[in-house]
């Protein structure tokens, strides 16, 4: 089907310095995880955008000497003749189809704790330690040569990155890093030729810019990456201040063929990675189009775009030349192919959920709740939109419309299997029923609907609802070949945690007080005083508190972490979360657990103590039947009307359990075998529910579909040719 012509504006070619783009989708920067030490997952990742229609895909940060490096978080660097060779695989699989390569080269001043390298961060002043990932890291004031110095290796980088195949080279200035640091007026106290006016605290930025122009400018793009706001006020760039004034400013230089313009906080970069609990699509336009207003040359934002005609809304306003994404372009590679084949409604939508940033912040490889091929491309040669047609086709009974059911039966019907899917319940989606009504979490209904819209599209898929529980006896009797089995898992009825190691004493989730985060949802009824019981860390035990602050309870969270929801500092969202609760009046109390819940008439009193109550001098040596330090028994009563117990989540594997003591009769039966995914065989985040049901559909015909194949690593081959021993 051809495309719309109404979203022809989008597939119109345009340049950038002396490069053309063949069309207005842009990849921007983003992390992945695989930086430079995994150069196939490197360009796996980043070919099959390219290969579904983006017109320029760029790598994430990338440094440009080991004097800002990011363990344990890992990106691209590109400090010599190795990095260059590695990069190169990247480069080469964007062009052969047709997208423009960009490196996104960065220097993070003070940002920086260089735990591997062990450098010293050049910075706009000795600051102290950075907050982030460099606890007593110290940087150092560079002196005006040291700064010179800095701009040479920068030109160096840039030369590099020109011979790896970079089409586009980026003078970062985003965020926190080094440029950023010297332009805003509450870091730059400087007092040199590098501080002080607005053409001072610009200059190592615009000396930066015209030095690689110079040096690579006949040849790449060079592109600046901007934070025109940085929702600071005074004390930070504003874009109707320093903002537009960079930008003419640069402009007036002649320095730039690309504008690549954000907002963000200087220390919380939700704002610029917003997640769809706090930001729509888009929330960065006011800012983009105040800026745009300065900009000569073409501009790219983003906005976790996903609807072609916010897209066209965008470009044909004049508000950017170029659709921005990161996220959306992981959650979908095809997404510019699927518009401009007229199959929007097969774009598989980013949910906003952030748990990419999740992954990568904890030195990981991204994952993506909406794409379970992301960062899978390379080791387990997996492609979003292209499956391996099964060469023994079988009837495959699928028990279970949740994410991992879904994912599961999509994948299968796409290979060719027969398929049943057989949910319970009158309608697909398992928890997320109720999880997209916790608040600000509606979005995440799109895990639901676009796998029922491809579901509805596959003839040899068949969906049964409203079956109820199935039984050992239905599976049995049903004539699959294969079955497998991905109903989901409960929220613990009796407090069981990873505290207790077992159920909390007095915790009865049958009785009227207290409550599931299931029971809360189907409408059971909650007290006036509520308290939220969260060993869980993540978004349900927020939810839950929010729903009920809403609702004009009175409410408190009590929690083992040292924070609530902890989860929420790898996804972004702590200081956002933080703020609601404050605004809210929810109360927290934190590093805390109960001993027992005591019920005395109509409410319940909750017997909680610190976690750390024990003493801290611990016993010179084992005595046997004595625990090693003083017990503590010290504790805080406290009352309330309702208890919610987000505890844990509990395996919903009963069914899987009754047909494996019936095991002697599959073969009977003609069953090969009976597999379990998601959450019933191990309660998880929904990503990686998702993640398994599309493994097991990929790798079915495997010896044990169970068990996952083994996966293509990245390795250094060492040997005692290698080694070197230099003090010898």
């Amino acid at each position: 089907m051809a495309r719309d012509p109404k979203y022809d504006i989008l597939f119109t070619p345009l340049a950038i310095g002396p490069k053309t783009a063949r069309n207005r989708f842009y990849q921007v920067p983003h992390c992945t995880g695989a930086g430079i030490m995994s150069p196939g997952s490197q360009a796996g990742h980043r070919g099959v955008k390219a290969e579904g229609g983006w017109a320029v895909v760029t790598t994430e940060a990338c440094s440009i000497d080991p004097q800002t490096e990011s363990e344990p978080t890992h990106l691209a660097s590109l400090w010599d003749d190795q990095d260059v060779a590695n990069l190169r695989h990247m480069t080469d699989v964007a062009h052969k189809y047709g997208a423009l390569a960009g490196v996104e080269l960065w220097h993070t001043g003070h940002g920086t704790a260089n735990l591997q390298t062990r450098g010293v961060s050049y910075a706009v002043h000795q600051w102290a330690p950075t907050s982030w990932k460099g606890l007593q890291a110290y940087s150092h004031e560079a002196e005006p040569e040291e700064l010179k110095a800095l701009t040479g290796k920068w030109v160096e980088a840039a030369k590099r990155g020109r011979d790896a195949g970079f089409d586009l080279i980026y003078v970062y200035g985003a965020h926190r890093s080094l440029f950023a640091q010297f332009l805003m007026p509450n870091t730059n106290h400087r007092t040199d030729q590098y501080g002080g006016s607005f053409e001072n605290r610009a200059r190592l930025w615009i000396e930066t810019l015209t030095a690689v122009k110079q040096a690579v400018g006949a040849d790449c793009a060079v592109v600046a990456r901007f934070c025109v706001d940085q929702l600071m006020g005074p004390g930070g760039v504003e874009v109707a201040e320093d903002g537009v004034r960079f930008i003419e400013y640069a402009e007036r230089h002649g320095v730039i063929d690309l504008w690549d313009l954000n907002i963000s906080r200087y220390s919380e970069w939700i704002e610029d990675a917003g997640t769809s609990k706090f930001y729509k699509s888009n929330h960065q336009g006011p800012w983009i189009r105040e800026a745009r207003k300065a900009a000569k040359a073409p501009v790219v934002s983003v906005g976790r775009f996903t609807s072609p005609d916010e897209m066209v809304e965008v470009i044909a306003s004049g508000q950017s030349d170029f659709i921005g994404a990161a996220r959306p372009s992981i959650a979908d590679p095809y997404l510019p192919k699927k518009i401009e084949e007229g199959r929007n409604e097969d774009i598989r939508e980013c949910i906003g959920c952030n748990v990419c940033i999740s992954r990568w912040e904890r030195g990981a490889r991204i994952v993506c709740t909406q794409n379970a091929t992301a960062m899978e491309e390379y080791r387990r040669g997996w492609h979003p939109e292209k499956f391996t047609k099964t060469k023994s086709p079988s009837s495959v009974l699928v028990v279970g419309g949740g994410p991992a059911g879904l994912e599961c039966a999509r994948v299968l019907g796409q290979r060719g299997h027969d398929v049943h899917l057989c949910e319970k319940e009158k309608e697909l989606g398992g928890s997320l029923r109720y999880i997209t009504r916790y608040p600000g979490l509606a979005e995440w209904g799109r895990i639901v609907s676009y796998r029922e819209l491809q579901l509805e599209k596959l003839k040899n898929v068949e969906v049964h609802l409203g079956l109820g529980e199935m039984t050992a006896d239905d599976v049995l009797g049903y004539g699959a070949d294969k079955v497998v089995l991905a109903t989901g898992s409960s929220w613990s009825p009796d407090g069981m945690s990873a505290i207790t190691w077992g159920s909390l004493p007095g915790a009865d989730a049958t009785t009227p007080a207290m409550l599931t985060p299931e029971q809360v949802m189907a409408g059971k009824e909650v007290g006036a005083r509520i308290i939220v019981l969260d060993a869980d860390g993540y978004f349900t035990g927020l939810a839950m508190a929010e729903l009920m602050a809403d609702q004009g309870k009175d409410v408190t969270i009590v929690t083992n972490y040292d924070a609530v929801g902890p989860m929420h500092e790898y996804t972004a969202e702590k200081g956002l979360f933080q703020r609601m609760m404050i605004e809210k009046g929810i109360r927290e109390m934190t590093g805390h657990w109960l001993e027992r819940i005591e019920t005395e008439g109509n409410r319940l009193r909750l017997i909680a103590y610190d976690i750390y109550r024990d003493g801290y001098v611990r016993a010179p040596g084992p005595e046997t039947g004595k625990p090693p330090r003083r017990v503590g028994t010290a504790v805080m009563p406290l009352d309330c009307d309702s208890v919610i117990l987000v505890t844990a989540r509990i395996a919903n594997d009963g069914l899987y359990r009754a047909l494996k003591e019936r095991r002697a009769e599959w073969r009977r039966e003609g069953i090969q075998g009976i597999y379990q995914a998601g959450d019933c065989y191990a309660p998880r985040m929904i990503a990686d529910a998702i993640f398994e049901g599309h493994r097991i559909a990929r790798e079915l015909e495997g010896a044990n579909p169970q068990e996952p194949l083994p996966v293509r690593r990245e390795m250094t081959r060492w040997g005692p040719e290698n080694y070197l021993q230099p003090w010898e």
